[in-house]
């Protein structure tokens, strides 16, 4: 867990000290902001932030995109709110008062989630490039095949070799000769 840097965004008494002594062993760049600020900070590896009623509202990254492991804290004030857990889409939650072993499995199960995700959004934004490019193939390819009066086969071999000559992707000669056809049109 080392080279972490960590925000701590809940109130200094006894468990927030608590909380931060234990970041600090986990040797963790720890840094406390106090009061709950109007957005959560973009450049940390994890957040650990109080569970407030406009917290969802704090969030300053997209649903589904965060920037950061964000680990909610329950004060244990109020009573356990589930939509609003479910809103700030958290990747942990901490109850007060936490032990070491909470503190430490939340934070590692927190990063490991957040990583997972991020790796899947990679995926999938990989996956959506290319059916892009599939769609801009088969739309080149259809032009070709009606405007030179040749096979879809012939068509996907000009396209191919025309990227290969080029040295760019098929999918960039296929943006070519939608955009030039649409010119010209």
């Amino acid at each position: 867990m080392t080279d972490l840097n960590i925000a701590v965004i809940v109130e200094r008494d006894e468990n927030g000290e608590s909380l931060i002594r234990e970041l600090q062993r986990q040797r963790a760049g720890v840094r406390h902001i106090w009061p709950l600020p109007a957005q959560l900070p973009l450049q940390y590896d994890a957040i650990f932030c109080v569970l407030s009623s406009d917290l969802p509202q704090r969030i300053p990254w997209v649903p589904g995109e965060p920037s950061s492991a964000l680990v909610l804290v329950d004060d244990g004030k109020g009573p356990l709110n589930l939509d609003l857990i479910h809103n700030c889409a958290g990747h942990g939650m901490l109850h007060y008062p936490a032990t070491s072993r909470m503190v430490q499995s939340v934070l590692m199960l927190a990063r490991e989630g957040f990583q997972y995700e991020r790796r899947l959004r990679g995926r999938i934004e990989k996956l959506d490039e290319s059916l892009r490019t599939m769609r801009l193939v088969e739309r080149a390819k259809a032009l070709l095949v009606r405007l030179k009066n040749i096979s879809e086969e012939e068509a996907y071999s000009f396209l191919r070799r025309q990227a290969m000559e080029k040295r760019v992707t098929i999918g960039a000669v296929a943006a070519t000769v939608i955009d030039s056809y649409d010119l010209l049109s």
